[in-house]
C-alpha cells in the first residue's frame, strides 16, 4: 500500500531520530507536538480581522515603504514562472503581496493573500512559517510541507532582519506549479535571499541616515553593516555583523570603538591619538578616572587632551 502524505508525516514525528536527521522533520514534530495540528484537517490560514491588518499594516509601515519597490523587483524577474511575491510581518501575516491577474484566484483559493497568517503555529511546516521559526532562508519543497492540503506549493522564503537586528519580516515565493523543479527553486532562492538583504539594508542606511555606514563582510550571507558616527565609535549594527563581531544579536549594545572591532582608525597621528582617548572613554564607560588608568595619564592630563582634540565628554 502506498503511503499517504499524513501516513509519512505521523510516520516521522513519531520516530524518534528523524528530527535529528532532517529540519523538515524537526518542523513536522514542533508542528504535531507543540502547536497540535493534524496534518490531515483542511482550512484555510486564518484570517486576521480588517481592524488587525491595518493596525498591522500601520506598525509595518516604514518597512512596507522601503520594501515595496524590492517587491515590485522580484516580482518581474519570477511572475512569468507562474509564482507570486509576499511580504509577511514577523508574525507570519502576509502584509503585502504581488500576483498575476490570471493567478489570483488560485493563489487566494491557497490562502496567499493580505491578512492570512502563515506562521508555523497555525499552518505547521511552510516557507514563511518555518523560515520565520528558524530565523534562516529555506526551500519548503510540495510535501516537505505538514498540512496536507498544502502539498502543491512550493514556498521559497528569507528572513529580514531590522536595523536593531531583530527579525521583522519573512520575503516570500509561492508557486503552485506542478512542474515547478527543485533546480529553479534554487534559482529563486537565489534571488530571494538577496532581496531580503537588500531590504535589510535600506531599513539600515534608513535608521542610521546621517552616520557612515561600513559593509564588512560578503553580502551573499547577509547584510553585513556597521554604523559608525564622527568620533569613530560603532553605533549599530546589522545582524549578520553583529554575528561576526560576537556583538548581542538583537538590541542595544555597549557602543565599541570601531578599531576594537576591525582594526580601523581615522588617518594621522591626530588621528590615532584621538581614536586612542575615545577608545578609553567608551571603553570605561564615560569612567573618566578609568579612561585615564588604561590611557596611563592622569584625569587632568585626559581633559587637556579631549579639549586639544575636540572631544566632549561622555
Amino acid at each position: 500500500m502506498i503511503k499517504t502524505h499524513v501516513d509519512r508525516v505521523f510516520e516521522s514525528v513519531q520516530s524518534s531520530t528523524a528530527a535529528a536527521r532532517s529540519a523538515v522533520a524537526a518542523s513536522w514534530r514542533r508542528s504535531f507536538d507543540r502547536y497540535g495540528l493534524d496534518p490531515s484537517q483542511r482550512q484555510r490560514p486564518r484570517a486576521v480581522d480588517d481592524r488587525t491588518l491595518v493596525r498591522q499594516k500601520e506598525a509595518a509601515g516604514h518597512l512596507l515603504h522601503l520594501a515595496e519597490p524590492r517587491l515590485d523587483e522580484l516580482y518581474g524577474m519570477i511572475a512569468h514562472c507562474g509564482a507570486a511575491v509576499f511580504l509577511t510581518d514577523r508574525d507570519g501575516v502576509v502584509l503585502s503581496g504581488r500576483t498575476r491577474s490570471g493567478d489570483q484566484a488560485a493563489f487566494r483559493e491557497w490562502g496567499l493573500e493580505p491578512g492570512r497568517d502563515w506562521s508555523e503555529a497555525a499552518q505547521g511546516t511552510n516557507g514563511i512559517g518555518t523560515c520565520l521559526a528558524e530565523r534562516r532562508a529555506l526551500i519548503i519543497h510540495r510535501d516537505e510541507h505538514y498540512m496536507a492540503h498544502n502539498i502543491g506549493m512550493s514556498c521559497i522564503d528569507a528572513p529580514v532582519f531590522g536595523p536593531d537586528g531583530a527579525l521583522v519580516a519573512a520575503l516570500d515565493v509561492s508557486s503552485a506549479r506542478a512542474d515547478q523543479t527543485e533546480s529553479l527553486n534554487q534559482l529563486i532562492a537565489a534571488m530571494v535571499t538577496r532581496l531580503s538583504i537588500q531590504i535589510e539594508t535600506d531599513l539600515f542606511r534608513a535608521h542610521f541616515r546621517g552616520q557612515r555606514i561600513l559593509m564588512t563582510g560578503e553580502e551573499t550571507t547577509g547584510a553585513h553593516l556597521l554604523a559608525v558616527d564622527s568620533d569613530d565609535i560603532v553605533i549599530g549594527a546589522s545582524r549578520a555583523a553583529r554575528q561576526s563581531f560576537g556583538i548581542a544579536r538583537e538590541g542595544a549594545f555597549d557602543r565599541k570603538p570601531l578599531r576594537d572591532l576591525t582594526g580601523e582608525a581615522p588617518g594621522g597621528l591626530e588621528g590615532a591619538e584621538r581614536s586612542a582617548v575615545l577608545r578609553a572613554i567608551t571603553r570605561a564607560g564615560g569612567n573618566m578616572s578609568e579612561a585615564a588608568r588604561e590611557l596611563g595619564i592622569g584625569r587632568a592630563t585626559l581633559y587637556r587632551r579631549m579639549k586639544r582634540l575636540g572631544i566632549g565628554e561622555r
